[in-house]
């Protein structure tokens, strides 16, 4: 199972949003101008785009500052996670019941940075279930698809196994989440307690659509068949 982060387990109401000016300045010592765009985009896309849209060529290097200075933001606040976000409603309790059967692996997709994930799972206890370690992040490519065959590859070079392309799960809220599935022919489960609707992830291609996981038995149902 690769599970999304933002508003698919956590709610951080665009707070991060807010670090991207003090870290582009760090990264490259001017004002930022043109603010990011997120919605379900990889981090790497998401500052290559911004580079460009302020004036800056995107080089690895400033690429890689503005990782940092995010990264360090994300330290300097994360003391204030537990009161400023939110868990979303039956997140803990789906995490808990994949775990207890002993045969899903579960880890992340998601278009944050490996720090900043753990930052914002850790304040709520979800990434006790969560294998972090072999996870898809938004450092890896500009194109959110290609994060789920590097997850999936990890996963079975550590479990001895290879997994079926009806084995593997993406859960997310965006139509970048359920494009990430379909274009890597694995199964959609997609959660509508983001900025889309049910209908508007359905017409992406997803293979179900919940409202939100407060139904464990759904959510198990939807992943499981």
């Amino acid at each position: 199972m690769l599970w999304d982060i933002d508003h698919t387990l956590v709610d951080f109401s665009e707070l991060g949003a807010a670090w991207y000016g003090t870290a582009f300045t760090t990264a490259t010592g001017a004002a930022l101008r043109v603010h990011p765009v997120f919605g379900g985009r990889t981090e790497r896309a998401t500052t290559t785009d911004l580079l460009t849209a302020n004036g800056f060529e995107a080089t690895e290097e400033t690429i890689q500052a503005l990782f940092q200075a995010l990264v360090a933001e994300s330290e300097r606040h994360r003391h204030t996670f537990a009161e400023t976000a939110r868990a979303l409603p039956g997140a803990a309790e789906a995490l808990t019941a994949f775990a207890a059967g002993g045969d899903v692996v579960q880890t992340l997709v998601t278009g944050n940075l490996p720090e900043i994930s753990r930052h914002k799972l850790v304040p709520f206890g979800l990434d006790e279930h969560l294998d972090l370690e072999i996870g898809g992040y938004g450092t890896l490519s500009v194109h959110r698809p290609d994060l789920v065959p590097h997850a999936v590859e990890r996963a079975a070079a550590k479990h001895g196994t290879e997994f079926a392309a009806d084995a593997v799960v993406v859960i997310g809220d965006t139509p970048n989440d359920v494009r990430a599935a379909v274009d890597n022919g694995v199964v959609s489960v997609a959660v509508a307690t983001g900025h889309y609707s049910a209908e508007e992830l359905l017409a992406e291609g997803a293979h179900t659509v919940l409202p939100d996981l407060t139904d464990t038995e759904a959510v198990r149902r939807a992943v499981l068949g």
